[in-house]
């Protein structure tokens, strides 16, 4: 017998089906919320309900945004000779924050995962060659995620894109900036000695 109310029980249990957020978390935000002061209940209500009514995904580059074209695609001060090839919507907020790229993106929304049943006719890469074809764009930048999926795909879009005669590259893989080589894996430092640079 649970002897916490429905709505408690309820909310918690929706929390905890989101990524990072278990049960005793779901728990402690459920009860905050019942603490909370009614504008700021609302507040974070309308914020979740806009985040499916109000957004669209881009037609050009298929990242989620709130109008289309997107504010990346709209802004003509970016470098058009450049697009960086994503996984997820998700993937540009952390690129752009470093402050270091300046040109497009294209959104995958997905990986290659055939054991999933998830294949190319499944992911946005056939819609990124006709933006390639004008001839403006003189590289492309695969980052994908560094797992099996990810390098896959990463393959994959070099082998659609590569007779376009369009340079492609790849994040480097390596070591993080403050790390020890002693708490390294096998895979990270293999990558990190294959993408040495001079110095």
């Amino acid at each position: 017998m649970s002897y916490t109310a429905e709505p408690i029980a309820r909310l918690t249990q929706a929390l905890s089906t989101l990524p990072g957020i278990g049960p005793k978390s779901a728990q402690r935000i459920a009860y905050h919320l019942l603490r909370a002061g009614e504008a700021e209940v609302h507040e974070l209500a309308t914020a979740i309900l806009e985040l499916k009514d109000k957004l669209t995904i881009c037609s050009v580059c298929f990242n989620v945004a709130d109008r289309n074209p997107c504010s990346i695609c709209s802004d003509r001060s970016r470098d058009s000779s450049v697009v960086c090839v994503v996984e997820r919507s998700s993937d540009i907020p952390p690129i752009e924050r470093t402050g270091h790229f300046h040109g497009y993106y294209h959104v995958l929304n997905g990986v290659l995962s055939p054991g999933r049943g998830i294949g190319p006719d499944d992911i946005n890469v056939q819609v990124l060659v006709p933006r390639l074809r004008d001839g403006v764009v003189k590289e492309v930048i695969l980052a994908t995620n560094p797992t099996v999926e990810g390098e896959a795909t990463a393959m994959y879009v070099r082998q659609v894109v590569t007779p376009l005669d369009i340079k492609v590259t790849r994040l480097a893989r390596g070591l993080p900036y403050g790390s020890d080589l002693e708490y390294a894996d096998d895979i990270t430092l293999s990558q990190a000695i294959d993408s040495r640079q001079g110095f």
